[in-house]
């Protein structure tokens, strides 16, 4: 479904209403939808601004995680939050860092925000499983799994992933817990070292 089928859908707005907005006959707004015919350049920066949606989104395929993003700022347009205050939340990607992010007053936007991250983990987890056909590592997922569904709670595993992304310098030495931690790490490293991992 390309992007524009999916907004359209979303806002509750009509083939119809949309070509009416855009001084257009329907049918183009149909040949657009089918593929047959490329939105034309000049309406998509009158479609960004209609929608509050950046204009990239209405020419594609949109994935599950594009799909929440647009809801997401479906949401910002009809809710109109205002940030509360930023968090500080460690990111992985690119640049495995800290970033400052906003935190709104509205729970919707709060969720929203929440669910996409997830999805964007459960999409890196299967890229990552899908690295090779048949995975070696296999076992080591089902016991990922299993950790995640029984013992993501138990303070010993959120340690020791942390532990294990500093000993693989996934981790800056910056990004840190506490004292606790880092001690718990020292400790834990020696015994790495000793077993010559």
């Amino acid at each position: 479904m390309i992007g524009l089928e999916y907004i359209l859908g979303l806002y509750n707005m009509q083939h119809i209403e949309l070509a009416d907005k855009l001084g257009i006959k329907k049918q183009n707004i149909n040949l657009w939808i089918k593929g047959k015919q490329n939105i034309s350049k000049k309406y998509l920066p009158i479609l960004e601004d209609l929608f509050g949606i950046d204009q990239q989104y209405f020419t594609k395929e949109l994935s599950e995680i594009e799909k929440l993003e647009i809801q997401k700022e479906k949401l910002k347009k009809d809710l109109n939050p205002v940030i509360r205050e930023h968090e500080k939340k460690y990111q992985l990607g690119e640049i495995n860092d800290f970033e400052k992010v906003p935190v709104y007053d509205k729970e919707e936007i709060n969720t929203m925000e929440r669910t996409i991250e997830k999805a964007k983990l459960i999409s890196r987890f299967k890229n990552a499983m899908d690295i090779v056909d048949d995975n070696p590592y296999i076992e080591t997922y089902k016991l990922i799994v299993e950790l995640m569904e029984k013992a993501q709670h138990e303070v010993i595993v959120q340690k020791t992933i942390e532990a294990l992304a500093h000993y693989l310098e996934l981790l800056p030495d910056r990004v840190s817990t506490g004292s606790e931690q880092d001690e718990f790490e020292n400790e834990i490293f020696e015994v790495f070292d000793d077993n010559n991992f």
